[in-house]
């Protein structure tokens, strides 16, 4: 307790707390540990706080890049000492890939006490750095807001992520009179000069072909409208980063012909047909192995528009790039290309987009569900279980998705509507799915959150279902089992022409994951047929007092 002899006392894990509310975090995800027992002495008596209890510290953070993700909210994540770190680091790899805004901190050993080398201690800051925006510990009590206000600063400015602070013991029990600092907001909402965007829209006018590649700062941008627009001016088609981790442009708009792959010669056909790629806030041909084939074909030129100046020129030059807020820039940019190309450009606008609306996603939408057929057999085949989920689904449901089997077909039934719809793994890193389902539950409360998970990826995070359970959370868990890693077992194939992969089963013995997901407190089933996974399905969307898993039993390969 403050010490009532000195005048505006407070001890440094209320100071912690009463920061963090003012800096706008309504919740914190954590798995405690001896060191962080100070901040949970403090949350009982800050119920406003609301703390999200996590079983594994990977699991923790990323329940937080959900919830931030979807909310567009600065997020606190608390984790043990050195190996909760250690366990955290992958998944906060993923925030930084995802530019997620996230407050980490972890309890650290007594100041002085480190120096005896005790269990469990190391230096945390050099952990965390390689994967934040900044990190630093705690060493003066009178520090502490000024830390925490700096570090709210820097993972809300764009481009935003996860920062890390390192809070000694001593530091959250020990007592001072504190200025507690006041917000600091960094507006980036800012657009090019007038002279930088004439000559991007007439560069634009210039080109024979050019086609748009949306990326994920039209969503974090909140631009849907405006690129929706810029796409209807120009009559370019619109293709998603090949990395497509979120929804970046309206599915069903006439000018969208869906997302890149990261097949490089794949690419490079697709972009061959194009002269100028005008690349708005997205990874430029972000790959996954490497390829002796380079994706952007020589006579493909790049313009760029977005926040991460590391990005524009990194690995293809671009003509013209603009570090610039894509709504901003979208919203003048606009006006431009409609002054200087008048009724010519409006007249070929018209024509191009009723010729790609032939080909355009819904075309192709429609032409792959005619092929598909109801399964008399078992298991199931996935695709037909990713058109069904889709057609399903209410309107406003939001899909999180991690799996091979989803991942390939669930993008081309399922509409993404808005900057919610979908949300999927930036980083590569498994594990993240289920855990993130979570946090994107909580964030959006009133709309249904189905997540799309592999069985391998379910295993890495499967702590995740509990927490879903003990929040009463309406999330359906969709769980494609094709007994193994099959991404693995297709590149082993591919890269290597072997057919007898190792370490890549879950059959000896198989795994039952719809009775892991009894044991932690989930209506679950397990089906292999067309009847069974309606009937389950129909079951999980009547259910809204908690979550339901399903376990869809579907065809190798």
């Amino acid at each position: 307790m403050p010490d009532a002899n000195v005048p505006n006392t407070i001890t440094g894990r209320d100071a912690f707390l009463r920061v963090l509310k003012d800096e706008g975090v309504t919740k914190m995800f954590g798995n405690p540990g001896t060191t962080e027992l100070p901040i949970m002495h403090a949350l009982s008596s800050a119920p406003e706080m609301g703390y999200v209890l996590a079983l594994q510290e990977a699991v923790v953070i990323a329940m937080a890049d959900g919830y931030a993700r979807a909310s567009g909210k600065l997020v606190s994540c608390n984790v043990h000492v050195a190996p909760g770190l250690g366990n955290a680091i992958g998944s906060i790899y993923t925030s930084m890939m995802s530019g997620t805004p996230m407050i980490v901190t972890a309890g650290q050993q007594e100041q002085g006490h480190g120096l005896t080398e005790p269990l469990l201690y190391a230096p945390l800051v050099p952990i965390a750095q390689p994967v934040v925006k900044w990190a630093t510990e705690v060493s003066r009590i009178e520090d502490l807001p000024r830390i925490l206000r700096r570090a709210a600063k820097v993972a809300l400015t764009a481009p935003t992520g996860p920062v890390f602070i390192s809070l000694p013991g001593d530091i959250l029990n020990n007592e001072a009179a504190i200025d507690m600092g006041d917000v600091t907001r960094v507006d980036t909402a800012v657009r090019p000069s007038d002279a930088a965007l004439e000559q991007l829209a007439r560069r634009l006018l210039s080109a024979r072909k050019p086609v748009i590649l949306a990326g994920h700062e039209i969503a974090t941008s909140d631009a849907f409208a405006e690129a929706a627009e810029l796409a209807e001016t120009l009559g370019a088609p619109v293709l998603q980063q090949t990395v497509a981790w979120g929804a970046h442009f309206p599915s069903e708009h006439p000018a969208y012909l869906g997302a890149l792959n990261r097949d490089q010669k794949y690419v490079r056909r697709v972009l061959s047909d194009y002269d100028l790629m005008l690349c708005v806030g997205a990874d430029v041909l972000k790959m996954s192995v490497w390829s002796e084939t380079e994706p952007l074909p020589e006579t493909t030129k790049v313009a760029m528009i977005g926040l991460r100046d590391w990005e524009m020129g990194k690995n293809f030059p671009a003509e013209i790039a603009l570090r610039a807020d894509v709504k901003e820039t979208l919203k003048a940019l606009i006006p431009f290309l409609k002054k200087l190309g008048g009724k010519q450009l409006a007249d070929q606008a018209k024509a191009s987009l009723a010729e790609i609306s032939k080909r355009n996603w819904s075309a192709q939408r429609a032409q792959k569900a005619a092929k598909v057929e109801t399964p008399t057999t078992k298991p199931l085949p996935a695709e037909w279980v990713m058109m069904r989920l889709s057609d399903k689904l209410p309107r406003d449901a939001i899909v999180v998705e991690e799996g091979l089997t989803s991942t390939a077909t669930l993008p081309s039934y399922f509409p993404f509507r808005d900057k919610n719809s979908f949300f999927g793994n930036v980083s590569g890193g498994i594990g993240w799915g289920i855990a993130a389902a979570v946090g994107v539950q909580i964030a959006e409360p009133k709309r249904r959150v189905v997540a799309v998970i592999g069985d391998g990826s379910a295993m890495y995070s499967i702590s995740a279902l509990w927490s879903a359970a003990n929040q009463k959370l309406p999330v359906i868990f969709l769980i494609t089992n094709n007994e193994g890693y099959q991404i693995l077992k297709n590149r082993l194939k591919l890269f290597h022409g072997n057919h007898t992969p190792i370490g890549m089963d879950f059959n000896d013995p198989p795994m039952n994951i719809a009775k892991i997901a009894e044991g932690f407190g989930l209506p679950s089933e397990r089906v292999d047929t067309a009847e069974g996974f309606d009937a389950a399905l129909d079951r999980a969307l009547a259910r809204t007092d908690g979550p339901t898993l399903i376990e869809a039993m579907v065809k190798k390969g």
